[in-house]
């Protein structure tokens, strides 16, 4: 059977079942407003007078179906004009019990807030979400069953909050230029608000929401009465500028930087997003840590661009955004006595994704990204003379996108990556075929995807791979299972613009849980679940690993939380990874346990605490690590937080590759420890206004004993080689140390426009002195020269509808 047969079959053999999501839809009526109302938080406004009120609310956690009392009961109206739509919440409660704690744009912290869901398609699986803090604060996020929440997203709207004496009022305005939906004269779009309550945690949504089957989407209530709606013009201007000054080891650099993002409808459900001259500046710093492992070290997307809206380009996991602007590709070949200076990034000269979904579900993504050509300044050390060399190309990198939902649950996408460098460089392709079936009772699911890879070395090789997935689950009720696997070949490729560490497997695996949704006994809820995983190879076809395990969690009607975990490698396992030749090391038993206790954060004084442990038994090794890890946190008042956390990580008798030798890999046995200290804290003045301070300080250090081995074929160690750390070439041993501090602040001074000040210092060290304790290291590590960054950023929000009124205002005035 081939794969287009199989999906058919698929497809098909999921739509036997008919039988619909039993509910009733609750439908709001609404009335346009002659006169808008003014978002202030007080509702005096003539259109909130008459309006229909959304009462009734019912509980979706911690129970399940409970209408709320009368003195925390929610009350929310809704009208619209020809810009905007316009919410009314009343939220009785004794306001004593509002917890009301300022954070940061889409932080949620101690916090009740009130959720406003819109669906202008009513097809359950693409949700735009506003939230309003009783802080103030706001937050906004992309939601469908596939991704869950997209708070990368973030639109600009309007919202005001007031404390009562029997509650707390929100008023939103939600202009048309935030949603994506086509011109209709008498549409029904799909509704849902929440309440949270903060201090217990409980949960309640206007239409009843069923939390052990189906995504909340499909529970939305609907809204009628809005007529003649019309789509607007949709473009929003971003020009910002950025004043850079970087200090490092006496030198110091200064640079302004103008650049523009833009938003532009190119249709009703359609939009293009650009950013023009990139500035990414002020993202934040990575966690760098000491890589001992055979794959590459990875850190998550920080640049807004590649964050917001990226939920289509996500299909397949074939998008690795930091691939784009990374460090160089290319590989260098150095002549005797020759070094580098390799830049540690390459720039994005601009980057435009194009996106959005039709009404019958049909959603198209396209992403495009420019990088400049980037060259290495290499020296003789001997002579002085002097070279450059091209180590990555100006490069092209490109994605497309069609994506079907239907039934309200299940979509079918077709993804394609290419990457095409200028020159001799390698280009690079890869296209995904994914499908996610949920039958319509929404109590089982597949999920699949059928990838292959193309790579053109020019010059060389052509190489094609191939990769799949299969995943069948139950996805309702208290007992949950589902089976699972996956397979790459030995040529499967997606690293010039997606992630992959390793391929070349053929793993098998399942996993069963059981959890329960309702307050029983002492417990609000609790999980207990246990997985098994079997792995080989694909070339040679051999067994690889296998591991199982289980694990238990519970928070308690106090909103603590506690649970342990076990997990065991039983036997034999044989890791062809760690050698960097492809040949097997193999240890033997390994078992891991560990667990956790977070208690409640609403106290003002909350702690987190992990620890686990391992050890290896296998004849003749005595492998023992633990961890632990400790974070108190404090909040101060409403204002300001502050976080501690320190991470202790202890290894006596690891094993693994050291260096290489004589064209062969050396392991050693080796002691490690790490200790990492970081600091967080947020004082936020007002919702608009908000300072932070992070810093991280991470310790690591490896000490291998003097005998080395050499890896037989048979998997197996041997010092009969006669290696010694002191007859290597490359002393193994590290010291390595990182420091960072990220001290910013940011005012919002209009809807959508921003200045942000940010300094920013950074230390780094790697040596082999690997005998160092913690203090030697802080005072070898503060002997290295300092990097100081201080940039100062403004941007403005500039909606082409608002300009036009201006002028439109300006010429009626005349």
């Amino acid at each position: 059977m081939n794969a287009r047969s199989l999906c058919v079959f698929i497809a098909t053999l999921l739509c036997l079942v008919n039988v619909t999501l039993a509910q009733n839809k609750k439908t709001l009526n609404i009335n346009r407003a002659t006169l808008a109302p003014k978002i202030d938080g007080i509702l005096d406004d003539t259109i909130w007078q008459n309006a229909e009120t959304a009462t009734g609310f019912v509980s979706q956690r911690p129970e399940i179906g409970q209408q709320a009392p009368h003195d925390e009961r929610t009350e929310v109206k809704m009208t619209f004009d020809d810009n905007a739509i316009y919410v009314a919440a009343y939220l009785y409660d004794d306001p004593t019990k509002i917890m009301k704690q300022l954070t940061s744009r889409d932080n949620f912290g101690q916090t009740d807030y009130f959720i406003l869901v819109l669906n202008p398609n009513n097809d359950a699986q693409n949700d735009t979400a506003f939230y309003v803090f009783s802080s103030g604060q706001q937050a906004d996020a992309l939601q469908n069953p596939t991704l869950g929440e997209d708070f990368g997203w973030n639109a600009v709207w309007d919202s005001a909050v007031k404390i009562m004496d029997d509650g707390w009022i929100v008023e939103m305005k939600i202009p048309y230029r935030t949603l994506r939906f086509s011109d209709q004269d008498e549409p029904t779009w799909g509704v849902q608000f929440h309440r949270e309550f903060r201090r217990s945690r409980a949960r309640f949504t206007w239409n009843p929401v069923d939390p052990t089957q189906g995504y909340s989407g499909l529970y939305h209530a609907e809204v009628k009465g809005l007529k003649d709606v019309k789509p607007p013009m949709r473009l929003n201007l971003y020009p910002f500028t950025t004043g850079i000054i970087n200090s490092f080891d006496g030198d110091t650099d200064t640079d302004l930087k103008f650049g523009m993002d833009v938003k532009y409808g190119l249709t009703d459900n359609f939009t293009l997003d650009a950013t023009l001259v990139p500035d990414f500046s002020q993202a934040g710093f990575d966690n760098v840590e000491l890589n001992l492992g055979p794959f590459e070290q990875t850190f998550s997307e920080q640049r807004q661009f590649f964050t917001e809206g990226v939920d289509l380009f996500s299909k397949g996991d074939l998008f690795f955004s930091r691939r784009i602007g990374n460090r160089p590709s290319g590989k260098l070949n150095l002549n005797e006595n020759e070094e580098a200076n390799v830049p540690n990034e390459v720039k994005v000269l601009n980057a435009v994704k194009v996106s959005g979904r039709t009404k019958n579900g049909l959603g198209i993504g396209f992403f495009n990204a420019i990088t400049e050509k980037t060259t290495a300044n290499i020296k003789n050390t001997l002579t002085d003379e002097k070279r450059s060399a091209v180590v990555e190309p100006f490069t092209n990198y490109n994605i497309l996108v069609v994506d079907q939902q239907f039934n309200g649950n299940s979509s079918v996408s077709l993804i394609n990556t290419n990457v095409l460098r200028e020159g001799h460089f390698r280009d690079a392709n890869a296209t995904a075929l994914v499908a996610n079936l949920i039958n319509k009772r929404n109590t089982f699911s597949i999920a699949t995807d059928l990838r292959m890879s193309n790579v053109n070395y020019q010059n060389t090789t052509n190489e094609t791979g191939f990769s799949s997935y299969l995943r069948l689950a139950k996805i309702h009720g208290n007992l949950r299972y589902s089976f699972d696997h996956s397979y790459a070949d030995t040529k499967f490729d997606i690293n010039d613009l997606g992630l992959l560490y390793r391929n070349n497997y053929n793993n098998f695996g399942t996993d069963i849980s059981y959890q329960t949704f309702e307050p029983s006994g002492n417990l609000n809820n609790y999980t207990i679940s246990t997985y098994f995983n079997y792995n080989r190879l694909v070339e040679p076809n051999v067994y690889s690993q296998f591991n199982l395990g289980a694990s238990y969690r519970a928070t308690t009607k106090g909103l603590d939380g506690f649970g342990f975990s076990i997990d065991i490698e039983p036997g034999e396992q044989k890791d062809y990874f760690e050698s960097r030749d492809g040949r097997p090391f193999i240890y033997e038993n390994f078992v891991t346990t560990g667990g956790y206790l977070s208690s409640n954060y609403n106290r003002t004084f909350a702690l987190d605490l992990r620890a686990n442990v391992g050890a290896l038994f296998e004849t003749g090794r005595d492998k023992f690590t633990y961890d632990i890890e400790v974070e108190p946190r404090v909040r101060i008042n409403d204002k300001l937080l502050l976080i501690y956390q320190f991470y202790y990580d202890f290894t006596n008798g690891g094993r693994g590759f050291a260096t290489r030798e004589d064209e062969q890999s050396i392991f050693g046995e080796r002691n490690r420890q790490i200790v990492t200290n970081s600091i967080s804290s947020n004082y936020a003045f007002n919702p608009y206004n908000s300072l932070s301070l992070s810093f991280r300080h991470y310790w690591d250090t490896v000490s291998y004993d003097n005998d080395l081995f050499t890896l037989l074929d048979s998997g197996r160690l041997t010092t009969d080689a006669g290696y010694t750390v002191d007859s290597v070439s490359n002393d193994p041993n590290i010291n390595f140390s990182t420091w960072n501090i990220d001290l910013s602040y940011s005012w919002q001074f209009a809807p959508g426009s921003f200045l942000t000040a940010l300094y920013r210092n950074q230390l780094f060290n790697s040596d082999a002195i690997a005998e160092y304790n913690y203090s030697q290291s802080i005072d070898k590590l503060f002997d290295q020269p300092m990097q100081h960054t201080f940039s100062v950023r403004l941007q403005y929000f500039l909606d082409f509808n608002g300009i036009k009124s201006v002028f439109n205002s300006n010429k009626s005035d005349a």
